[in-house]
């Protein structure tokens, strides 16, 4: 298997969740789920037509040697996940216009050094996000600004967008744009595996057949009748059950490794937008996502994870085999060095990992351990296929959508009021 989940938490073994008859019950609702027409990331691994159309895409454009990703939330979170831990291909520099801040544009667009080799793509599945619209206006005036005519920006441009419908795509197809397609049944936080992913993943050089057929392996964990054994509903029915039971509303994705850094973003997006919702009897519901890295973090969050408040489970991510390693023997005459001469640097990190496991053990903290064997295309597609599942599979115990973000959108109409009334 990809990915392993282990559990040491204070859940109550003889709750309800554990019982049968509650697993079958969630585990039939993720299924229904997941079969719907309207919802269909579980499927998008293996429909290989976007692999092929992400290439072709990928081929047209190859020559560019700066990619800028041009959009907001999982229209950015995901292709930077994916080109943090993944990278391979050094000659192309990525930059990410996912914000509306202009100090961060005008150095972003400042270290693009030449913008004749440059590449936009520009996402967005209705075509009309504000800040992403606002941001391919900032880089079509800057390419102008850098001699390249007007007739020339559709080399410097590829559009994602709906299918059909949009301003994105109309303009596309009136001004001869590349454009892509994000499929009408996924939202944009589990867009990982659409083009939104693929096309800056070809170019960071990511191995994106390994990532959709890691996604396809897992899937006999997910939809493993067994529910015993079930990676996914034995995973979920220990955050309900401390949720309920302990008060247990906060979650934490730790991985230890700096290339992961940026999954914990992404799983910030995807947790929270999903899950914080108000339920059919109007309580405010939502298990509150937290960002960590090891070991890094073990000097920051780290005490609050330990002596704070028990109101959080904490996955703690392993990558058991790393592609490079150093020796720590370097004959520096310190204690503390000699300490470390026998050792290495991905020994040290391991046993990071196996310390604060087993100090949060002894401190009755709930931790959900994972493990996968290396940090590549086909462990990666695991990852991010269980995480959007669980998440679909909470929404089920938590009695909500985990597919809208009404909240969201309420904040977009009072800000297109207030620039309104700045006219």
């Amino acid at each position: 298997m990809n990915l392993s989940v282990s559990f040491q938490t204070q859940a109550d073994a003889t709750s309800k969740r554990f019982s049968n008859e509650d697993l079958s019950a969630h585990f039939d609702k993720f299924k229904k789920v997941i079969e719907s027409e309207k919802i269909g990331f579980f499927q998008l691994s293996e429909k290989t037509e976007h692999l092929d159309s992400a290439r072709a895409m990928f081929e047209k454009h190859k020559d560019k040697t700066h990619f800028v990703q041009v959009g907001i939330g999982g229209s950015a979170l995901g292709p930077q996940t994916l080109i943090d831990a993944l990278k391979s291909n050094n000659k192309v520099k990525f930059s990410f216009m996912d914000n509306t801040d202009a100090e961060y544009i005008s150095q972003l667009l400042s270290e693009i050094e030449e913008p004749k080799k440059s590449l936009f793509y520009v996402v967005s599945k209705s075509g009309g996000t504000a800040e992403t619209i606002a941001n391919f206006s900032i880089a079509r005036n800057f390419l102008r600004d850098n001699g390249i005519k007007k007739d020339q920006l559709k080399d410097h441009f590829v559009f994602c967008t709906d299918p059909k419908n949009g301003q994105l795509k109309e303009y596309a197809q009136a001004n001869g744009y590349s454009c892509l397609q994000v499929p009408n049944d996924i939202g944009g936080r589990f867009s990982v595996f659409s083009h939104v992913g693929l096309l800056p993943a070809l170019f960071a050089g990511v191995q994106i057949e390994e990532l959709y057929e890691g996604a396809n392996e897992f899937k006999s964990a997910l939809l493993n009748p067994d529910l015993s054994e079930n990676i996914l509903m034995q995973t979920g029915a220990q955050l309900m059950c401390l949720f309920e039971d302990r008060g247990v509303n906060q979650t934490v994705l730790m991985p230890y490794s700096s290339r992961l850094k940026t999954l914990s973003h992404w799983f910030v997006q995807l947790w929270g937008e999903s899950l914080g919702k108000i339920d059919s009897s109007g309580t405010n519901v939502g298990l509150t996502p937290i960002p960590a890295y090891g070991a890094t973090d073990q000097h920051s969050q780290m005490q609050l994870f330990m002596e704070g408040p028990s109101d959080k489970a904490i996955f703690l991510l392993e990558v058991k085999n790393k592609a490079v390693d150093f020796k720590l023997d370097s004959g520096l005459e310190m204690d503390s060095a000699r300490k470390l001469e026998n050792f290495s640097l991905n020994q040290l990190i391991g046993a990071q990992f196996n310390g604060t496991l087993k100090a949060l053990q002894d401190q009755k903290k709930n931790v959900i351990k994972m493990s996968i064997e290396r940090n590549d295309a086909k462990h990666m597609g695991s990852m991010i296929l269980f995480f959007e599942s669980l998440t679909a599979l909470m929404g089920e115990y938590l009695g909500i959508d985990a597919f809208n973000q009404p909240g969201v959108e309420l904040g977009k109409k009072y800000a297109y009021e207030y620039l309104k009334n700045l006219e």
